[in-house]
C-alpha cells in the first residue's frame, strides 16, 4: 500500500508555476460542481503532480468556513489521488477552486475530486497521445 501522506513536494507554491496555470495559454479546465480544476502540463519537472486550492472570499464570507472547505478538498485529493493516472515523466500543475457559496459536505466534495480526477487523467493520456503522434 502507497502512502496517503501528503508531501510538500506536491503543493504548488511557485508563483510562476501559478501565474502561468491561469496565464490560459496552455491551461486546460473541468468542472464538477462545487469544485473546478484548472491545469496545465509543466515541462519543467519530471513525474509530479502539484496542486494548490482555493476558496474564494467572495463565496465564503468567513475565515472559518474557507479553512474548513479548504481542509475538506484537501483531505479529499489526498485520499483519492491514485485516481491521477498520469503517463511516465508528466508533470501537471492543478488548481482545485470552489464554486459554491455555502458549505458542502464532505462527501458531495470528494465525489467531484474523484470526477475531476478521472477528467484530468483522461485528457492527459489523449494529450500525451497527440504528442506522440506529432514525434
Amino acid at each position: 500500500m502507497t502512502s496517503l501522506r501528503l508531501y510538500k513536494r506536491e503543493k504548488l507554491c511557485s508563483l510562476t508555476a501559478i501565474e502561468a496555470l491561469f496565464s490560459g495559454k496552455d491551461s486546460r479546465s473541468c468542472s464538477a460542481f462545487p469544485v473546478r480544476a484548472v491545469w496545465r502540463v509543466n515541462n519543467r519537472r519530471n513525474h509530479t503532480a502539484q496542486f494548490f486550492i482555493s476558496v474564494p472570499k467572495k463565496r465564503l464570507r468567513h475565515a472559518v468556513d474557507r479553512v474548513k472547505m479548504r481542509r475538506r478538498i484537501r483531505e479529499a485529493y489526498r485520499l483519492n489521488r491514485h485516481y491521477l493516472q498520469l503517463p511516465e515523466n508528466m508533470a501537471i500543475d492543478m488548481a482545485f477552486i470552489y464554486l459554491n457559496n455555502g458549505l458542502q459536505n464532505y462527501a458531495t466534495v470528494e465525489h467531484a475530486i474523484i470526477r475531476l480526477l478521472g477528467k484530468i487523467s483522461n485528457a492527459a493520456t489523449s494529450f500525451s497521445d497527440n504528442d506522440e503522434k506529432t514525434d
